[in-house]
C-alpha cells in the first residue's frame, strides 16, 4: 500500500492542495517549506517535501501543488485520487472563492469518489477587509454539516506566517489520526466498530476478569501503550473526571468498561485523537479498525489445490465458546448469543454473504453446534485471514500459528490414493429445475418446498457428516447455476479447489439427463486439460417419478468409468445416503474420475510413449552391457 510499511505503519503522507486560481495555494506551500514569505512564486510548484522531523509524529509530508486551469484538469484528477489528504483553499479577501467550495470543489471531490479527508484553508488572512468581519465557525458550520469529509477549517496568512505550519499539521493529523473511523460527528458518539475494538482492549487488560481496571491494571495499560507509568495522583484524577461525568464509570473495583469508553470519547471530543489511535495501534488495529495483516500469521497456500482448515486445538476452543454462550443449554445459539460472541470483533461476520443461511439451524432459527462449527470451517476455507482475525478477537489465547493449517495438495492425495482432509468442497452442477437448491436445503435439514426459485449468485451449504464409526467430516456444497457454468469453467484453476463434483438431473426428464451429461463431459474435459481431475457423481433426482430409461444412463456412466447414478426421491427423504456417498468419493480421490474419449486416447498415447522409452532404455542398457562384455573379453584374449 502506498505510504505504508510492511507492518501497515505510515511512512509518508501525500497532501494535494487545490482551489480556485489566485487563492494563494503556491504561496502557502512555499511559506510552509521555507518559513518565510516568497517574493516570487511560480504558477505551480513542483512537489514539496517536509522532512520527518518537521512535525512531532515523525512522518514526512509531500505537498503537491495544482493548477485549476482546464488544461491541467486530467493531472489534477489523478493527483486528487492519489491523495492521502486534500487541502482546499479560498482567499479571505475574495468571498466568492469561499462560496465556490460548496458549489464546485466539494461536490467535485464526491463526484470523483475521493475518500481522503479535507482541510478547508482560508489564505490571505492579512488582506481581509476589517470592516467586514467574519465568524468562521458560523460560516463553515452548515458546510461541514453537509460535507462530513471536512476534518477542520483554518485561516492563515503566508505574508505574516500566521498559522501556516498548522495547515499541514492538521492535514497530516487527519491522515495519521482520522476521526471518521472512531467518532460519529452527527450523533456525537463513538462508532460501533470503535466500541468493539476498545471493548476487546479493555477485556485483554482486565486480567482478573472482574469487569473493572484496577489501579495496577490501569498502570500496566498506560505503560504498554505510552511507555510511561501513571502517578497515583494522576489515577485519582482520571477516576474523578469519569465519576463527575458518567454514572457507573467507576466502581469499587476500578474503572469500568463504561468509564473506559467515556474516556476515549472525551479524548476525541477534545481533539486528542492521537491518544485513542496510539492505544488501538498498540493492540494491532489498522485504520479500518481491523487487526493488521502483519499480526495475523495466516498460513500460505503454495498451490491452488491446497486449502486451509482449523486445527483440532482451534476446534476445541470453538466448542468451548459454544458451550460458554449457550446459556440455556439447549444445544443451539440464538441470534443475540451469536452477537455476544462477536462483540469484540469488528462485526458479526456471518450477517453477510456467503455465510447467511449457509449452516444448519433449528426450527426457531437458532444455530446448532454442527452449524456453528461448519460456519467456522466455511469461513476458514474461503477467507483464512478473516477466520484467524475473528478467532483472536473472540479470545483465542493459543499461539495464532497453531490455529490454522494448510492441507496437502489434492494432486498428491490422488497419487497416494487417500486424503487427510477434514473439510471437503463439493460443486453441485445441473440444469435448471434438477433439484440443486433442494439438495442444499435438505443438507441443512430444511423441509422440502415445491416452489421453484432459481439461484442467481453464489450459494453455499455446509454441515457435519457423521461416518460409520463416528468420524465426522465437514462438507461444503456449492451450487453452480447452469447459466454460470461457462464463465466458471473459463478459469484454468476452477476445479483446483474441488474435492467432488456432483451432477444432478431430473430422472423423469430426457432433456435434464442429456444436459447433465453435457455438463459432466465439460467438467471432465476441463479436469483433463488443467490437470485438476476430480471424482464425479451423478444423482438421479425425482427417482420416484416415471424415469428416463435407466439402462441408457448406466451405459453412459460405464463408458466414463463412473459409478451408476444415485437415485433420489422427489422430496429427498433419503438424502443422508447421498451425502455419505459424496464424502466417500472425496476420501478416495483416485476413484470415480470420468474419462472422456479424448482423455483415454491421451492416456493411451502416454503409455505408448512410456513403453517406447522403456524399450529404448532397455535396448540401450543391453547394448552398453554387451559392449562392456566384449571389451572385457578382447582385453582378456590379448593378455
Amino acid at each position: 500500500m502506498p505510504g505504508r510499511s510492511a507492518a501497515g505503519v505510515r511512512t509518508g503522507v501525500r497532501v494535494v492542495v487545490a482551489g480556485d486560481r489566485g487563492t494563494g495555494k503556491s504561496s502557502l506551500i512555499s511559506a510552509a517549506a521555507s518559513d518565510s514569505f516568497p517574493e516570487y512564486v511560480p504558477a505551480v510548484l513542483p512537489p514539496t517535501r517536509l522532512p520527518s522531523d518537521f512535525y512531532p509524529d515523525g512522518v514526512p509530508v509531500t505537498i503537491v501543488d495544482s493548477s485549476s486551469s482546464m488544461e491541467s484538469r486530467v493531472r489534477l484528477i489523478d493527483e486528487l485520487k492519489r491523495a492521502d489528504a486534500v487541502v482546499l483553499t479560498y482567499a479571505c479577501d475574495q468571498p466568492m472563492t469561499l462560496s465556490r467550495l460548496s458549489t464546485f470543489w466539494l461536490p467535485e471531490l464526491r463526484k470523483l469518489e475521493v475518500k481522503a479527508p479535507v482541510i478547508v484553508v482560508g489564505c490571505k488572512l492579512d488582506l481581509r477587509d476589517e470592516r467586514q468581519p467574519m465568524n468562521l465557525e458560523q460560516v463553515m458550520a452548515p458546510i461541514m454539516q453537509q460535507f462530513r469529509e471536512i476534518e477542520t477549517c483554518i485561516e492563515c496568512s503566508s505574508a505574516t506566517l500566521i498559522q501556516v505550519p498548522d495547515v499541514f499539521y492538521y492535514a497530516q493529523k487527519a491522515v495519521l489520526h482520522p476521526t471518521a473511523p472512531l467518532f460519529d460527528q452527527e450523533k456525537q458518539s463513538l462508532k460501533p466498530r470503535c466500541i468493539r475494538a476498545l471493548k476487546r482492549i479493555f477485556m485483554l487488560c482486565d486480567h482478573d476478569m472482574d469487569g473493572a481496571l484496577s489501579d495496577a491494571e490501569l498502570n500496566e495499560f498506560q505503560v504498554k501503550c505510552f511507555n510511561a507509568p501513571l502517578q497515583p495522583a494522576e489515577i485519582v484524577g482520571v477516576k474523578r473526571v469519569v465519576q463527575e461525568r458518567i454514572r457507573g464509570g467507576v466502581s469499587d473495583l476500578g474503572l469500568t468498561l463504561e468509564g473506559f469508553l467515556f474516556l476515549h470519547a472525551l479524548f476525541i471530543e477534545k481533539g486528542r485523537l492521537e491518544t485513542t489511535w496510539a492505544v488501538l495501534r498498540k493492540f494491532g488495529y489498522d485504520d479500518d479498525l481491523k487487526l493488521r495483516d502483519d499480526i495475523l500469521p495466516t498460513p500460505t497456500k503454495h498451490a491452488p489445490d491446497q486449502s486451509v482448515e482449523l486445527t483440532n486445538e482451534a476446534v476445541d476452543f470453538l466448542r468451548g465458546i459454544f458451550r460458554l454462550y449457550d446459556i440455556d443449554n439447549d444445544g443451539s445459539l440464538q441470534a443475540s448469543e451469536i452477537d455476544d460472541i462477536f462483540v469484540t470483533a469488528p462485526e458479526s461476520p456471518w450477517s453477510m454473504g456467503p455465510y447467511v443461511d449457509a449452516a444448519e439451524r433449528t426450527a426457531l432459527g437458532n444455530l446448532t453446534l454442527n452449524g456453528f462449527l461448519s460456519e467456522w470451517a466455511l469461513m476458514t476455507y474461503l477467507d483464512p485471514s478473516c477466520s484467524l482475525a475473528n478467532l483472536i478477537c473472540i479470545g483465542y489465547g493459543g499461539d495464532p500459528t497453531s490455529a490454522l493449517y494448510v492441507t496437502r495438495r489434492r494432486s498428491a492425495d490422488r497419487k497416494k490414493q487417500r486424503t487427510e482432509r477434514n473439510v471437503f468442497h463439493c460443486f453441485v452442477f445441473g440444469p435448471k429445475r434438477s433439484g440443486k437448491s433442494a439438495l442444499l436445503n435438505s443438507f441443512l435439514g430444511r423441509p422440502f418446498s415445491s416452489n421453484y426459485t432459481p439461484t442467481n449468485g453464489i450459494c453455499y451449504a455446509t454441515n457435519v457428516v457423521e461416518e460409520i464409526g463416528g468420524t465426522q467430516k465437514t462438507l461444503i456444497l456449492q451450487e453452480i447455476p447452469e447459466d454460470g457454468v461457462k464463465k466458471f469453467l473459463s478459469s484454468k484453476e476452477c476445479l483446483a479447489a474441488c474435492d467432488v463434483a456432483v451432477f444432478m438431473y431430473d430422472s423423469s426428464d430426457e432433456y435434464s439427463w442429456k444436459r447433465s451429461r453435457e455438463l459432466l463431459l465439460d467438467v471432465a474435459r476441463q479436469g483433463e486439460e488443467s490437470g485438476y481431475r476430480v471424482p464425479c457423481l451423478l444423482i438421479a433426482a425425482k427417482d420416484d417419478l416415471d424415469p428416463y430409461p435407466m439402462a441408457l444412463q448406466n451405459s453412459v456412466t460405464q463408458q466414463l468409468g463412473m459409478e451408476a447414478p444415485i437415485p433420489l426421491g422427489v422430496k429427498l427423504r433419503d438424502s443422508k445416503t447421498v451425502f455419505s456417498r459424496i464424502i466417500n468419493a472425496a476420501e478416495h480421490p483416485h476413484l470415480s474420475i470420468p474419462e472422456t474419449e479424448k482423455g483415454k486416447k491421451r492416456k493411451k498415447y502416454r503409455r505408448l510413449v512410456n513403453s517406447s522409452l522403456m524399450f529404448v532404455s532397455v535396448g540401450a542398457a543391453v547394448a552398453v552391457v554387451g559392449l562392456a562384455a566384449y571389451r572385457a573379453y578382447a582385453a582378456r584374449k590379448n593378455t
